[in-house]
């Protein structure tokens, strides 16, 4: 029933959103608690649900406070590495404290998705923020109640607070709290180091041809376009861990995308840009320089969705209808369907998106740091508070870890082209609606594909979760092999075959497959990593081995050696 007072308290709470609360964080809140408020019957239901489990609690305390052993009655879950020492449970008073904060921000999240006449985005969003609160609100975030920051503080006879204050003031200084030591990695020089020339550039990017490691190549190149959003060496990081020195060493000739670093002048840049005049020179360079029709492609992330947007276009583009430049394709990682784009779905609504855009509207770009706290928030335990705690309470240095130190190492976004992204891609999700987004002329349709396509996918992925990362294979038309790989965004993609394996992975034909599970079910998982798989499937494809061609060609000088320039801005 509709109250004389509902009307004003919308246009109130309306006005609030807009002016002092963009993300929506208190609107979001008040929503629920109105809808708790309007429902006393099953408001009361919650609160007698949470006394019954507060009454467990309490009696396991008095029987471990008695010296009686007692399981916990809400252990914390495998992967929250907060409480997983030992002492957490075998000290009664911390066991209690422990205890009462699962118990209560358990509820609490649980009430917030039950609540009722809340549409599910709604309530989603409540219990992201509310959960930034109680993530904040841990007791191991407090140097009294973090049984290791005292034990610490006396063994160290202070010291150990006297570095945390001195991280303190060097993450003032940077304005985030550090995730990585930065003066110990330096790009050329321990980090992206597989020898290269940059064969290409211009006002989007440098594209890096690299070195032949062996006598003979394959004939088909490959050439892989890294996402924007960061750089390009997450995929050279080092000898070891290099998606690209494998591949050369496996006797591929390489080609990678080195993104410019935009600035306000590149503001109107668009999506269209990055693909007709971005990558689409980048895959003519690659034929040009091999002097083969065709060559294979790779996406990784955003990447990847551009390379499915070019090859739809370049399916109805009339130049290109009778040589198609890329032969086959694979994707790491890569969303084209965006109904459930995972725990990003958070910040994407109406007015989340207008602030984004007010926020760019004053500089032309959204900046990397901006970008990285918000792919922070989304693991704010394992991305924020663990740091706050090791850094400030225990007063350890920050690690030294090239995968942070490239997390951290930030890109900026242009107006034009991300406002477009957010918009069109996740919030109308027309990508994957056949013709319903134009690009460079031509309306897309990714069911025009037919290009045979190798896609990969991470369990844990919460970026792009693999589940609609598997729907690409039902959308192109062409033949799919799909591998999940165990872990998250990053460490299931940068995978190397390590001996003993570290790593699992299941892959096998889509054909007659639309439903992920269903796939996954009927497949066997494998030990080690999924980069072997890949090599054999990329042998089949990419021709037989001759010799390799030049560094660069007629028409690309080789310009400067790798990792080039833009990836230094």
């Amino acid at each position: 029933m509709t109250t004389s007072a509902e009307p004003v308290f919308e246009t109130a709470l309306d006005a609030f959103r807009k002016t002092m609360d963009p993300f929506g964080i208190a609107s979001s809140l008040v929503r629920v608690q109105q809808a708790w408020l309007s429902s006393p019957g099953a408001l009361s239901s919650e609160v007698a649900k949470f006394g019954g489990e507060f009454w467990v609690l309490q009696q396991q305390s008095f029987q471990r406070m008695m010296g009686l052993a007692s399981e916990d009655a809400f252990p914390a879950a495998e992967r929250d590495e907060r409480f997983h020492a030992d002492i957490w449970t075998d000290n009664p008073y911390l066991d209690t404290i422990k205890e009462f904060y699962l118990l209560y921000t358990r509820w609490l999240e649980d009430a917030v998705m039950n609540t009722p006449e809340v549409p599910e985005d709604k309530r989603k969003r409540a219990a992201f923020w509310l959960r930034q609160g109680l993530n904040a609100l841990a007791p191991t975030n407090f140097f009294w109640m973090n049984p290791y920051a005292v034990q610490r503080y006396v063994e160290s006879g202070g010291h150990s607070l006297v570095g945390g204050l001195r991280n303190v003031l060097k993450d003032l200084k940077v304005g985030n709290i550090r995730m990585v030591d930065d003066d110990v990695f330096q790009v050329g020089r321990n980090l992206a180091t597989t020898p290269g020339q940059v064969v290409f550039r211009n006002e989007f990017l440098e594209l890096i041809q690299y070195e032949p490691a062996s006598k003979q190549v394959r004939a088909i190149p490959i050439l892989i376009v890294a996402p924007w959003i960061n750089k390009y060496y997450i995929l050279d990081l080092n000898e070891k861990k290099s998606l690209i020195k494998h591949l050369v060493k496996q006797g591929f000739t390489v080609f990678v995308t080195s993104w410019k670093n935009p600035s306000s002048e590149m503001r109107n840049t668009t999506f269209d840009d990055y693909m007709v005049r971005g990558l689409l020179p980048a895959v003519e360079a690659a034929r040009s320089i091999c002097a083969v029709p065709q060559i294979h492609a790779v996406g990784y992330c955003i990447g990847g969705t551009l390379l499915a947007s070019l090859l739809a276009w370049l399916a109805v583009e009339e130049s290109y209808r009778d040589r198609q430049p890329i032969a086959h394709w694979t994707l790491f990682a890569s969303l084209v369907e965006f109904t459930n784009a995972g725990d990003i779905d958070v910040f994407i609504d109406e007015d989340s998106i207008a602030s984004i855009e007010r926020t760019m509207a004053k500089r032309g770009y959204l900046d990397g740091a901006e970008l990285a706290m918000t792919f922070r928030m989304l693991r704010s335990n394992s991305l924020i508070w663990h740091y706050f705690v090791h850094h400030y309470l225990y007063g350890e240095e920050p690690p030294q870890f090239d995968v942070l130190y490239w997390n951290m190492d930030g890109t900026r976004l242009p107006e034009a082209m991300h406002s477009f992204y957010l918009r069109e891609f996740y919030l109308h999700n027309k990508l994957a609606q056949p013709d319903a987004v134009t690009l460079g002329g031509h309306s897309i349709d990714l069911g025009r594909i037919t290009q045979p396509l190798y896609a990969v996918g991470a369990e844990q992925d919460h970026i792009t979760p693999w589940k609609e990362t598997f729907k690409t294979c039902s959308l192109v038309k062409g033949p799919v092999r799909y591998v999940l790989a165990t872990s998250g965004h990053i460490v299931g993609i940068i995978n190397p075959p390590v001996h003993p394996p570290k790593r699992r992975y299941w892959v096998g034909e889509t054909a007659g497959y639309s439903n992920p599970t269903d796939w996954q079910a009927g497949i066997q998982k494998q030990a080690g990593s999924w980069w072997e798989d890949w090599w054999t499937w990329l042998g089949e494809q990419c021709g037989p081995m001759q010799a390799p061609p030049s560094m660069g060609g007629e028409g690309y000088p080789a310009l400067t050696a790798a990792p080039g320039a833009y990836v230094l801005e």
